[in-house]
């Protein structure tokens, strides 16, 4: 898989997902060997930028000494910071905020999370202490309510959890409920994302690109889940993981090794060094 050196100079800009992409089951990676491919990058003017899901507070604690050095698309887009400074973040309207509420609390299978630009928010009697422990493992920053439509933040979006059996049964639920005003995500287990219309990680990515004054042909982008399907169609190159599922392989250039067996890192390797 190395590339010719004209190729590997023209690479301006590195997108990973985190979750069964950048870090192994355990949540860990070789961060010696992260940090020596970081400095090349660097050296060639490349930005690395974190493309996730997940709580950008939640992502920073992965990088503790350097995360200022890193670019993040938090919130499947939601969320999008150059290192130190905030480039966008969503606001979704109060009436889109309060309809979702209603919808959700219809299922009361559904484990909601409402995600905001201050903390992520869990309400008193509609999950279990359990839930919103295992949830503070992903959302660092993590508040009980009493209402979700009492919060006083600037809506990011919704996560809700429901049973892995029924992902595909309330993703549907909500591509009809919510047309127009949110769009579903999901990359299966019971875990969905309910975002603004437009607003995914290739927008993200979109938004550093024009920043930056870069292309997408001069980025490389590595997913496993279904809300990186658009990040991987935007960028250059694309590379699913080898335990990703069908869909997202189809939708990249390029097959590289699992997350367990580091494959972003041995990737990245062959590309720059």
């Amino acid at each position: 898989m190395r590339r010719s050196n004209k190729m590997e100079n023209n690479i301006k800009l590195v997108a990973v997902d985190i979750d069964g992409t950048f870090v192994r089951s355990d949540y860990t990676y070789d961060i010696s060997r992260f940090q020596h491919i970081l400095a090349h990058m660097k050296s060639m003017g490349c930005h690395f930028v974190i493309a996730s899901g997940n709580q950008y507070y939640q992502l920073r604690d992965l990088f503790p000494e350097y995360y200022d050095e890193l670019s993040f698309v938090a919130e499947n887009g939601a969320f999008v910071k150059d290192r130190t400074e905030i480039v966008f973040t969503a606001n979704m309207p109060k009436d889109t905020v309060d309809f979702v509420i209603d919808v959700c609390r219809q299922y009361p299978e559904i484990q909601n999370v409402l995600c905001g630009v201050k903390s992520a928010y869990c309400e008193r009697g509609a999950v279990s202490k359990e839930f919103f422990e295992l949830t503070n493992i992903y959302y660092h920053r993590l508040k009980w309510v009493n209402d979700f439509k009492q919060v006083n933040d600037q809506i990011l979006k919704f996560a809700p959890t429901v049973p892995e059996e029924k992902t595909y049964f309330y993703y549907d639920v909500f591509m009809k409920n919510l047309k127009g005003r949110l769009e579903p995500t999901t990359s299966g287990h019971g875990s969905i994302d309910l975002i603004m219309p437009g607003c995914h990680k290739a927008s993200g990515l979109k938004r550093l690109v024009e920043r930056w004054k870069i292309t997408p042909e001069q980025c490389v982008a590595f997913g496993d889940g279904g809300n990186d399907i658009e990040m991987l169609q935007y960028c250059g190159q694309s590379y699913a993981m080898a335990n990703a599922s069908d869909d997202v392989k189809n939708a990249a250039k390029y097959i590289c090794p699992s997350n367990e067996e580091d494959g972003v890192l041995a990737t990245l390797e062959k590309i720059f060094m």
